[in-house]
Parts: C-alpha cells; structure tokens; sequence
C-alpha cells in the first residue's frame, strides 16, 4: 500500500512538472536556431559567442576572463551612497575609458576595455549590459564555478565615476570595509566583502609588482575552488624576484601574489570566520559569489525594470575537487584567525615543492 501511494504521489509530481514546462512559453529566436523565454534575450546568442571566439578562445578561464571579471567589479563598485548613488553598474569604465582607466586603482584595465570595445560595437547592447554579460560568462568557462545570473536593459551612462570609489590592495581593512557600506543604497556587510573576494580563485596581478606579471592569487587560477582561502591563511616568505612593493604581503608559494588587504582580510576579527568557512565548502562558494555578483551588476538600477536573460549564460563544469595544503606545508603553517571554529582538516599535496607558474596572456 505504501509503495502505491508512493507510486501515485511521483506520478503526480511529474505531470505538475509536465505541465508547469507547458506554461514556460518560450519563443523562437530571430535566428531559427536558438528559444528563450524572453524574445529581448535573442540578441544575446550572437553576442555570446562572439565573446566566447573573439574574447575567451573558445572558452578560456583565462588572462582576458579574469580581466573581464575583474572589469565587473571596478565598474560596478564605482557608486557612492553619500555622493547620491549616482553611476555603478553602467559600462562608464568602458565609455569614458579615457578617464577612468587612468583612476589609480584601474591602472591595467584598459587592455581589457579595449579588447571589449570592438565586440560591443558590433551588437546592439549598452556598454554596461555587455560588462556584466562578458563577466558573467568569462566566469561560466571556469570548472567549478556557479551560473552568474544577468539582467538586461542598463541605460547609457551619463558620466564617469568619480575617482578614489575602487578599494586598492594597500588599503587599511577599515577603509575596505567603510567603502563596500558606501555602495550603493544599502552598501556591503564585511561578509558580503568577504563574498566579493571571492573572485581570487580565478584572479592574477599584473601591476601590483610589474616585475612579475601575471602572479595568480592562488595555485590554481583556472579552476574555481577554495585554494585561495586556504592559502591566504598561510605563513608567507618574501620570495626572491619579488620586490615587497605597496599592497603586496609574504606568499607561501613562489610565483603566487598575495595583496596584503586579502592578508588583512583573512585575519582581521570581522571577516576571519567568514574567511575560513569558504574552505572545502564548494556549494557556498559558488552561491555566495552568485549573490554577491548581482548585488553588485544592480547597483545603479532598479531590477524590476530589466529582463532575466541569465538562461543564456552558459552552465559551469562542475567539479569535485577537495582543497588541500601545499607541497611541504601542514596545519603548523596556518595563520588561524577565526576564533572558537577549528581549521577545516586537509591533506597535504606530495612534493616536491613548485613554484606557481604565471597566467599565460599576461
């Protein structure tokens, strides 16, 4: 009896399911080939992979993808609640390209500007729509990463972002801190801060030491995991080549770049725990980051005045891959400073030690 109650409740579900689909209403696109539940969307494919041939390589979570994510942030960030919430999330960095990528905290990013601005030029999309598009997918081409959601329909922007908006790795915790809560009209807890860094899995540095180009964040910048917040909990060596310049910390791992606010941030009361709960936590990592990727493409608008298109942003390779200490170091290595929560436990990778090589592009 209970197997056919079972039975009749599973037959149930799938006709609601059945149906619920049938409701979904999707259209034909423009091009015969692609549907989505929102005829604004089609343009989209088009743009999609001309990102994807012209931008990634066919799909890289390389150089130009983690630039293109990086590019998401020092756009959308941009926007202060005490100066009236005036820019965000509106492509300015790429408009006035001339004038912010000049900003001091935005030195690198007019390579990427000027590799985007072509491909925005040949679809019908805003500046700020495509920033957002273009990171959202540049995030989709690393394993492990979550599907980034994307609205459509940001305006022009009207003017550049004043500058001094985008935090800098040599800044104190405290300025970090009271820079997200300025952001927009409700700004950023030092949780979500901690959400937004996030994006160091799949991250590099260029400019904070010139001499060493393309120095990833953690061991493993093509792949999204929670390496980096094991990591940047480690003891650091100021290895040689490396010059100590403003903004970047001691390394555990040779050729690896540690900015001295991830330092701080790892340590520092307000964000250690949070910090430390990102390791060997894939589901938290990946949704936590969703969340705070939106939050940050919204600011500057009103959600309900744009179009959900995230269903065009391609699904990520899911992996399984546990984090690990490095080659030759232990939990003895750890900088714990989460208070009453004890280290995840993990295993050690086999030796020998290795140096981290750079991204390649850089």
């Amino acid at each position: 009896m209970a197997f056919r109650s079972l039975a009749v409740a599973l037959s149930v579900i799938g006709s609601l399911q059945v149906a619920n689909a049938a409701l979904t209403k999707r259209v034909q696109c423009p091009d015969g080939i692609h549907t989505a539940t929102n005829a604004a969307c089609c343009p989209l494919f088009d743009v999609l992979e001309d990102v994807q041939q012209n931008l990634f390589d066919g799909g890289e979570c390389g150089e130009e993808a983690h630039e293109s994510l990086r590019l998401v942030f020092h756009d959308a960030i941009s926007i202060s609640n005490a100066a009236g919430n005036v820019g965000g999330a509106d492509g300015s960095i790429v408009v006035f390209d001339t004038i912010e990528t000049n900003y001091h905290a935005n030195l690198g990013t007019d390579e990427i500007v000027q590799k985007q601005k072509p491909i925005i030029a040949r679809h019908n999309i805003s500046a700020g729509d495509f920033v957002q598009f273009a990171g959202a997918v540049a995030v989709s081409n690393c394993p492990g990463a979550p599907q980034i959601p994307f609205f459509l329909g940001r305006p022009p922007p009207v003017s550049q972002a004043p500058d001094g908006l985008v935090p800098e790795p040599f800044d104190s915790v405290d300025k970090i801190l009271a820079r997200f809560a300025d952001a927009g009209p409700v700004g950023f807890t030092p949780v979500e801060v901690v959400w937004s860094l996030v994006s160091h899995t799949v991250a590099a540095a260029d400019l904070v030491d010139p001499t060493i180009p393309g120095s990833p964040f953690d061991s493993t910048p093509g792949t999204f995991d929670s390496q980096f917040f094991v990591e940047t909990q480690l003891k650091g060596t100021l290895f040689p080549g490396t010059s100590g310049n403003q903004g970047e910390a001691e390394s555990p791992l040779a050729g690896e770049m540690r900015l001295q606010s991830d330092h701080d941030l790892a340590r520092d009361s307000r964000t250690a725990c949070e910090w430390q709960s990102f390791v060997n936590n894939p589901t938290k990592l990946r949704n936590r980051f969703s969340d705070v990727v939106l939050k940050l493409s919204l600011l500057g608008h009103d959600q309900s005045t744009l179009t959900d298109c995230s269903e065009i942003i391609p699904v990520p390779q899911t992996i399984n891959v546990p984090a690990t200490f490095p080659a030759g170091l232990t939990i003895a290595d750890v900088e714990q400073a989460c208070v009453g929560t004890a280290f995840p436990s993990l295993a050690t990778d086999p030796g020998p030690v290795t140096s981290v090589p750079p991204v390649a592009g850089s």
